[in-house]
């Protein structure tokens, strides 16, 4: 058999790597799949002693932590200096060279520090009481997904070498990784409250927005945040984010959104069934609110679409007239031209862009 191949148990609706320490089924149970990610698409879901939907060479098991095994091409200190770029950022906190997070895994709240223990290695501490197993492997493919750790980077390095946009910011830049946004609630939220304002604003209302509504957590004497969920934000008035300066659309269009997740109309999971982007982004610009650029964005930030390319995005503009030095901001027509040598690789290149204007 394939190494790479994975075994479904029909009875149960699990798949496991064929090393799977558990009882071995009976061969009428068994069907085979090639990727965990056809396993899932097929209503199968991760064994829990195996963990075949992230790959064990990915991570280590410590007593009071996991350990990431970093690709060379990382650069834990510039993710840190992208997601540090606003104090008032309601839902991380970064101290020198620390990175502490909460999540929330199966109701139970989980406060990560996280930091890199050598160039090889980054280091996801548990802060609160040390979560089992499955869910130490969720905490690990949670952070390696938020660094985008999957990505070889080399073709990219290799085409920006070359390119006259790209191969400055490229150098000084080596080793950033797109850092996501995991949740499809936060990053479109997040991409709704930044239409039309500046960045320090739009932090503004998604301190705000985090305050009022996500559920909090004090550890160590400090307070830590949860993005509000679809569900409580459902539930909101439009005056209630009134109160909180968002704009009488903005607060309708967040309101649609959660309902629609929370009803299950709208779902990150669903969205990536689809067979290609383009059916994706349709779907997202059916919503009210969410225009070309907003779909963009988070196609970027959360769906992983390697040729997701905001062109009407005015910091794109910027970095792109810095970089050749242009007199003026260039059109949506030029900045296609430019783009040119950047097929499928649109959305790191976006990235590469905003971080050069830092």
């Amino acid at each position: 058999m394939n190494k790479r191949q994975f075994i479904g148990v029909k009875t149960t609706k699990i798949y496991c790597r064929p090393s799977c320490p558990a009882k071995a089924p009976l061969p009428d149970n068994i069907v085979h799949f090639k990727t965990a990610g056809q396993a899932e698409f097929n209503g199968y879901r991760a064994c829990k002693r195996c963990f075949p939907d992230f790959p064990v060479e990915h991570w280590d098991d410590g007593i009071n932590s996991v350990f990431l095994r970093l690709p060379k091409d990382f650069d834990f200190g510039k993710c840190l200096k992208f997601l540090a770029r606003s104090p008032a950022e309601p839902c991380h906190l970064v101290n020198q060279k620390t990175l502490y997070k909460a999540l929330k895994f199966e109701d139970d709240p989980i406060l990560l520090k996280i930091q890199l223990q050598n160039k090889k290695s980054l280091s996801i501490e548990f802060l609160t009481k040390r979560p089992k197993k499955s869910i130490r492997a969720k905490v690990a493919k949670y952070v390696w997904n938020w660094f985008d750790l999957d990505t070889n980077l080399k073709p990219f390095y290799q085409m920006a070498k070359s390119d006259p946009v790209l191969n400055h910011i490229a150098d000084t830049c080596y080793g950033l990784r797109i850092v996501s946004i995991p949740d499809l609630f936060e990053a479109t939220c997040w991409a709704v409250m930044g239409q039309h304002i500046n960045l320090n604003f739009a932090y503004t209302l998604k301190k705000r927005f985090v305050e009022s509504f996500g559920e909090r957590f004090h550890i160590d004497d400090r307070v830590f945040y949860l993005f509000p969920t679809p569900e409580m934000i459902a539930k909101q008035t439009v005056s209630r984010f009134r109160k909180l300066q968002f704009t009488e659309k903005k607060s309708e269009y967040v309101i649609e959104i959660a309902k629609k997740m929370r009803d299950g109309i709208l779902s990150k999971k669903a969205l990536l069934k689809k067979d290609s982007f383009k059916l994706v982004k349709k779907e997202l610009m059916r919503l009210h609110g969410v225009g070309k650029w907003t779909t963009e964005y988070v196609c970027l930030r959360c769906l992983k679409d390697p040729t997701a390319f905001p062109v009407d995005d005015v910091g794109l503009q910027n970095a792109i007239q810095r970089q050749l030095r242009l007199s003026a901001k260039p059109a949506v027509d030029e900045i296609y031209k430019f783009s040119r040598r950047w097929k499928n690789w649109e959305a790191y290149a976006t990235f590469y862009l905003w971080n050069s204007l830092m």
